[in-house]
């Protein structure tokens, strides 16, 4: 089962865009396909693995700043292709 996983970063302190940027690097090196935008970076893949590795990469994130939040929307599909179509 393949999913899309939209994650939005926040870390609680001065320096957030280091963190949001480190966050990034790490997502793109992985083997899942990674979109982003200005307000969120979007990561595809199958269930399993990538759940796995968002909640490694997530608490290697975690392990760097003193507070943070992590917004998580998962959906049940592939959504890497979509369109709008109007």
């Amino acid at each position: 089962m393949n999913i899309s996983v939209e994650i939005t970063l926040l870390p609680l302190e001065n320096d957030y865009e280091t963190s949001i940027k480190e966050f990034i690097k790490v997502l793109r090196e992985s083997k899942f396909k990674v979109l982003e935008n200005p307000l969120s970076t979007q990561v595809y893949g199958p269930y399993l693995p990538l759940m796995n590795y968002l909640v490694t990469s997530i608490e290697d994130c975690f392990g760097k700043i003193e507070s943070g939040v992590v917004n998580l929307k998962i959906v049940k599909s592939d959504r890497s292709n979509y369109s709008p179509n109007f």
